[in-house]
């Protein structure tokens, strides 16, 4: 007896018709499959401080096991509020204006989904990390992409001139990823005059605030009143830490933002597993580990350029992130995705191009390194890179 025959399911109308899998995990996959020296995706190869995975263990032990609060636990908001206040003298009150995420992506979202609405525009400095455009997507907003000058600077007069009525809010991220440049006090001036002049929210992506490098000091958004008011600033603990894989980070927005945020944060991943928060507030009572994070990766910043020195590839500056881009254009002439594929390939160092960072790619015959290795896998890089 034949089988009925059941309808077909419905079509699927994406939200994100043009989303296929990242150039991050068709690098480290091919990385993995020619046993190349991963310097693509951006996570340390490196263990975190063991007195961190005491802490944890510790929480879990004494039955700190079941959900947290919904913002988070308290004592990990506390510490964050401790901390902005003390590096830039912004207090945020850690009841009402701080809440603890699963990972800065998430934050992200969550904010675009806070204060944009179908139709909205928001605009987007390019190149941009790959998570922007689609969030914004997913709002039904509109993404505005504006790109960088020629040194890899926010284009000031060209980001104004985008802004129309329908400008909602602006993206911005630094320290960079992929470029590694910063945000100047002046650049962080004219941005709050920008958000005030035109009504906007900004959404200011600070994940990497404590690798900031040459005696420069982090501008955040929270240190300028104007912009504190109408921003929400994200941070991660994955990057300041060395715990990528355990995807913590926070939020800090004033109280009428954070009530708005925490809407969609309780009814999407509504809290934050419990042992990794508290072990976090308990190591936080230290502050010496991201305050010398800046010369940590200083160190293996100066390592790798003095090792590529000697390459043909041409060094781009690096201001923060740990992050490293070359130009390649005297070694091939090749599209960037292609250039890297090859020299994952065929040299054994995997890296990202720059145009992956464009929603339409641009080729500026650039690639970009991750530097946050052992010294001995950059080394090992390094000689591979030598042959070049």
């Amino acid at each position: 007896m034949n089988a009925p025959t059941l309808p077909a399911p419905p079509a699927i109308d994406s939200k994100l018709p043009r989303v296929g899998t990242t150039i991050f995990t068709v690098m480290s996959g091919l990385a993995a499959e020619h046993q190349a020296v991963n310097l693509g995706q951006g996570f340390p190869d490196f263990d975190c401080d063991p007195r961190l995975v005491d802490a944890v263990t510790a929480a879990m032990k004494t039955g700190l096991n079941q959900y947290p609060p919904m913002p988070g636990l308290v004592s990990l908001r506390q510490a964050i509020a401790d901390k902005i206040a003390r590096l830039y003298d912004q207090r945020y009150d850690p009841q009402t204006e701080i809440t603890v995420t699963a990972g800065a992506t998430q934050a992200i979202l969550t904010a675009i989904l806070a204060v944009v609405g179908p139709g909205d525009e928001v605009l987007v400095i390019e190149p941009a990390y790959d998570s922007y455009i689609p969030n914004i997507l997913l709002a039904g907003g509109i993404p505005v992409r504006v790109p960088m000058n020629a040194s890899f600077r926010p284009d000031w007069p060209r980001i104004e001139a985008a802004v129309t009525p329908r400008t909602r809010a602006i993206l911005v991220n630094t320290p960079h990823n992929p470029t590694s440049t910063t945000l100047s006090d002046a650049d962080m001036l004219r941005l709050q005059q920008l958000a005030v002049d035109h009504g906007l929210f900004v959404i200011s992506d600070e994940v990497y605030e404590h690798m900031v490098f040459d005696g420069a000091v982090h501008q955040s958004a929270s240190r300028y009143p104007a912009l504190a008011e109408r921003s929400f600033v994200v941070s991660s603990f994955g990057k300041t830490y060395h715990v990528t894989g355990w995807k913590v980070a926070y939020c800090a927005a004033p109280p009428a933002l954070s009530a708005e945020f925490r809407k969609s944060h309780q009814f999407t991943v509504f809290s934050v597993n419990a042992p990794m928060q508290q072990g976090l507030a308990d190591f936080m009572r230290d502050p010496a580990p991201y305050l010398e994070l800046p010369a940590f990766y200083q160190r293996k910043r100066d390592r790798f350029r003095a090792g590529l020195a000697s390459t043909r590839l041409r060094l781009l500056p690096c201001e923060g992130t740990y992050f490293q881009l070359v130009d390649y254009s005297a070694v091939s002439s090749m599209p960037e995705a292609e250039f890297s594929k090859w020299l994952t390939t065929e040299l054994g160092v995997a890296a990202i191009p720059l145009s992956a960072f464009y929603d339409e790619p641009i080729e500026h015959g650039v690639v970009r390194f991750c530097f946050a290795k052992r010294d001995d896998t950059l080394d090992r890089a390094l000689e591979r890179l030598a042959r070049l």
